[in-house]
């Protein structure tokens, strides 16, 4: 099962390095991975995509907990949450299929950011499930290159609780 995993941190030198530490340490791997500062600058959000079974990685959340520069830690997979990814794809597209590369970026809300000679870049910002569904019907066209930030997560609102 993949797991979301959120985190509130000091935003200090080296406490990346010992999330990614006792992650990698303990056998998992980090698919994706986003860190930026929150409203308070003095404190950091991440997000995460971890592979892994629920009991050990309820450990990993636990030992996480205890670092010293972790504020919160919150496993979001089994939560209401919204999550956005922002990717850049280059599709090659000769004169002759731009439109349908077009047709299909402005179906799923994407935007074409950039034209070359044999391709176009397209932009898309959407959930995990969306961007997937959108890579595939791409394939068609043969994508030459490809940049993800990641995906980054809130807990909904209206789902937390008093102690979130």
């Amino acid at each position: 099962m993949k797991h979301v995993i959120t985190l509130l941190v000091e935003n200090q030198p080296g406490v990346l390095a010992r999330v990614v530490g006792l992650i990698s340490g303990r056998g998992y791997n980090i698919e994706s991975l986003n860190v930026a500062p929150t409203q308070d600058a003095r404190i950091s959000r991440m997000t995460m995509t971890v592979p892994g079974d629920d009991r050990v990685l309820e450990q990993v959340m636990k030992q996480l907990n205890k670092l010293v520069d972790v504020i919160k830690v919150a496993d979001l997979t089994k939560r209401r949450y919204l999550d956005r990814e922002l990717v850049l794809v280059e599709v090659a597209a000769p004169p002759d299929k731009r439109l349908e590369v077009i047709t299909l970026a402005h179906l799923f809300g994407a935007a074409v950011v950039a034209v070359q000679e044999k391709s176009l870049t397209v932009q898309i910002v959407a959930d995990q499930e969306q961007i997937s569904e959108f890579l595939e019907l791409l394939k068609s066209f043969r994508i030459l290159d490809l940049a993800r930030s990641g995906i980054i997560a809130l807990v909904r609102t209206e789902a937390r609780s008093s102690t979130d």
